[in-house]
Order: structure tokens, then C-alpha cells, then sequence
């Protein structure tokens, strides 16, 4: 467990809070690039670490990221003009350009030397792999620009969703790494032990550090013969990889995938969940049924959220429309939606979870490490030293990883061989 101090300095990421500078010193997922399909299109509402931000995409394609509100008189900038390389406020006309600068003030004289001397807060983007990413730490500690292999391969082998979840994003961050409760809260068919997970519910469960984060084995009985091995990946400061073998048919990847998450800080009450999956064998790209089924089962495609948002339907407002007759009969939870079930128990905790009152077992380890990674970066950052994987030569090829294997045979020397296997 950690200790109430403990825990506020790691779910409190404002700016100007621990853990809100020391994240700020990575490269974020800001918004999908599907949401500013065109050029001088409309703007999009951004809330990232506590901070109202507005995105546009300009006349020459470059994606701004700024203040939301006029620095004139704070007016709200989402309902400006977004014309010939810039947002123009509507109120008194000001405009200002994707770096921040002033670039007209037609309701001041002519002569007037304001316009040079007007900036609005602005960060730097950056556009690739679906995503547009943005910097919001010291301009002379930028990092290198992120560069991981789902980003690199083509959009035909790559699918990207959005979701909003209402609490912070620590423990959203904590489910995802947490591989041993997909046995019960995704236990899908109840009795049915064809899924390798629902085998063994208690995993052995082994973390190995790297320059990045974390790497940890979670090994479960899967019959007299054979062990389920999955390799998860934890890229510091809140993605998470996993290996997909249940995308797996007849014994052979129907779609060689693997998925993951980032969890990132709306403010520390809400947190934007961004999921990626991609096909790595440059033969195969999704299909559109496939992308539709997934969603479908996630609970997470488009009939699953409110119209014109990324907030779900089935939420805490109304108990997630749990069916307790389906809990009895069909899967674990009565609730629709891997994600769903997910929001369920982690929104449940409330909007912060008081993490001195917990009680960790061994499969509870790696939290434990990830807790301690995030608490000594803090650290780190405050010292005026450089956080953790920050460089993408340390993991722009990695990869999650499962398989079944003969039971006490070395899953390396296995994996080894599989040429979907990196670390």
C-alpha cells in the first residue's frame, strides 16, 4: 500500500505538482488525428493535466495547441474563426498563430506596439501514427519524438479508439497492468475454461526492469502439458502492451496483434483512455469486420458512446445496466463490454482511491513496481534529472508477447524463435 503522502504526490498532476512536472517531460497522445480532418476545420476542445486547451488544424495542415481562452479577455477561442494560418477570437478579433504569437489586433490602432508583445500559451506538436502528440514540459528539456512500432506500421495494419473515464488516471493505469483479474472481471462464459485465462486465476507473476519501465511474465497453468505465458510491456510514464492469443485460430494468429493503452491526466479526477492495437505482419491488415467485432466486444464502438462524445453509455449514472440475471447465468459481472467492466470497478473506487486502506498480494507486484518507478521519477525531475524513457532507442521495437508452452520448458528459448517476440 502507499501512504497517503505518497499517494497525493502521485495522483495530483496540475501543473506545478510533482507528478504533474515530471509527466509533463514526456510526449502525450493530445487527440486522435481523425478529429481535425481538415484544414482550417473547426477547433477541438482539449483538457489535458488540469489545463483547457484548444486544437486546430491550420491552412497549411500544422496542428495548433493553445490556451482556450483569449488572452484579451478570456473569451473562449473554441467559437473563433480558424482562417489563413491562425484562430481568430470572435469578440474583438485577435488573432494568433500555432506558435503562440499574435498575428493581427485589428481593434488597436494601427501603431500600436501590443501585437509584439501579446503571446498566447501554446505547446508543440507532433503528428504521426494516428495520433497528434504534444509537449508540455520545459522547452529545453524536450525529448526525442516518440517513435514506437505501432506508429510505423500503415494505417491499413493500425486501429486507434478514444474513451473518457471519470477517475484518475492512476488507477485506471493500475488495471491495465494488473493481468490476473481478467480471469474473473473478463471471465466472459461462465464454466467455459477454453479461454486460456480462465485455467488458472492466481498467475506467477515475474517483473524485470528496463531502461523504459518494466517488463513482467505472467505464467498460468493451462492443463497437464502446457503453461500460458504472456509478456506484458510497461513504457514509463502510462502505456501498457499486451500480446492478443486470443486473436488466434486453429492455432495460428488469425491477426498477428498486439494491443495497449495510454492513460492520460485530464485533470485528477478524469483521465482520457487512448487504445491502439496493430497487425505486425505487413501482409495482413485488418479488416473492417474484424475492427467492428472488437469494438463491439470492448464496448467500446460507436453505438456504445453518448452521440458526439467519447464518454460511454453505460456508466456509473446508471450502474453500467448491469443485468443480474446474465451474472448468474452467462459471464462474471451482468455488465456488457470488456472496457465497460473495466470503468466499472475502477470509477467504483471513486474519483481517487485511497490506496492506504489496500491489502497487495503477489499478484499485485507489478503495481507495486510501477508505483516505485512513477515515485522515483518524481523524485528524479525534482532533483533536476531526467526521468526514464525518455529516449525511444530504448524501446521503439519492443514488443508484448504470449503464447502457450510446454509446461517448465524456458519460454525464452521458445519466444526466441517466434518472430513476433521482442525485447
Amino acid at each position: 500500500m502507499l501512504k497517503r503522502e505518497q499517494n497525493e504526490r502521485l495522483v495530483r498532476t496540475n501543473a506545478g505538482t510533482p507528478a504533474g512536472e515530471m509527466l509533463r517531460r514526456y510526449w502525450q497522445p493530445a487527440l486522435l488525428a481523425e478529429e481535425l480532418p481538415e484544414n482550417d476545420g473547426a477547433p477541438v476542445r482539449v483538457r489535458m493535466f488540469g489545463e483547457d486547451l484548444l486544437a486546430y488544424r491550420d491552412t497549411t495542415g500544422r496542428v495548433g495547441l493553445i490556451d482556450a481562452f483569449c488572452p484579451h479577455r478570456r473569451a473562449p477561442l473554441f467559437f473563433g474563426r480558424n482562417e489563413e494560418c491562425g484562430i481568430r477570437c470572435v469578440y474583438h478579433g485577435w488573432k494568433f498563430g500555432a506558435d503562440g504569437n499574435c498575428v493581427d489586433l485589428p481593434s488597436e490602432p494601427a501603431s500600436s506596439p501590443m501585437k509584439n508583445n501579446i503571446k498566447i500559451k501554446a505547446y508543440p506538436t507532433y503528428e504521426k501514427g494516428g495520433f497528434i502528440w504534444a509537449y508540455m514540459g520545459p522547452a529545453d528539456k524536450t525529448p526525442p519524438l516518440p517513435d514506437y512500432e505501432w506508429m510505423r506500421v500503415p494505417p491499413t495494419h493500425r486501429h486507434l479508439t478514444k474513451t473518457f473515464e471519470d477517475c484518475n488516471y492512476l488507477q485506471a493505469l493500475e488495471g491495465g497492468l494488473d493481468t490476473a483479474h481478467s480471469s474473473f472481471l473478463h471471465n466472459l462464459k461462465l464454466g467455459d475454461k477454453k479461454l486460456l485465462r480462465n485455467r488458472d486465476g492466481a498467475p506467477k507473476i515475474d517483473v524485470e526492469p528496463t531502461d523504459y519501465g518494466y517488463r513482467y511474465i505472467s505464467n498460468r497453468n493451462a492443463g497437464e502439458t502446457e503453461s500460458y505465458v504472456r509478456v506484458y510491456q510497461y513504457v514509463m510514464p502510462y502505456q501498457q502492451m499486451r500480446g492478443n492469443v486470443t486473436a488466434r485460430v486453429g492455432g495460428r494468429a488469425q491477426f498477428p496483434r498486439i494491443d495497449g493503452h495510454f492513460w492520460v491526466p485530464v485533470d485528477d479526477e478524469h483521465v482520457c483512455v487512448y487504445n491502439w492495437a496493430y497487425c505486425y505482419d505487413e501482409t495482413t491488415p485488418f479488416t473492417q469486420e474484424f475492427l467492428t467485432f472488437i469494438d463491439a466486444d470492448y464496448g467500446r464502438a460507436q453505438e456504445d458512446l453518448i452521440p458526439g462524445t467519447f464518454s460511454l453509455k453505460r456508466n456509473l449514472a446508471n450502474d453500467y445496466m448491469i443485468d443480474r440475471q446474465m451474472q448468474k447465468t452467462v459471464n462474471y459481472t451482468g455488465i456488457v463490454g470488456v472496457n465497460t467492466q473495466d470503468f466499472a470497478v475502477q470509477e467504483g473506487m471513486g474519483p481517487i482511491v485511497d490506496r492506504s486502506l489496500e491489502n497487495l498480494g503477489t499478484s499485485d507486484r507489478p503495481i507495486v513496481t510501477m508505483r516505485r518507478m512513477l515515485l522515483d521519477a518524481v523524485d528524479k525531475v525534482e532533483r533536476g534529472e531526467d526521468p526514464p524513457g525518455l529516449d525511444p532507442k530504448t524501446h521503439r521495437n519492443v514488443r508484448a508477447h504470449d503464447s502457450v508452452v510446454p509446461k517448465d520448458a524456458d519460454w525464452r528459448e521458445i519466444f526466441a524463435k517466434d518472430g513476433s517476440a521482442k525485447w
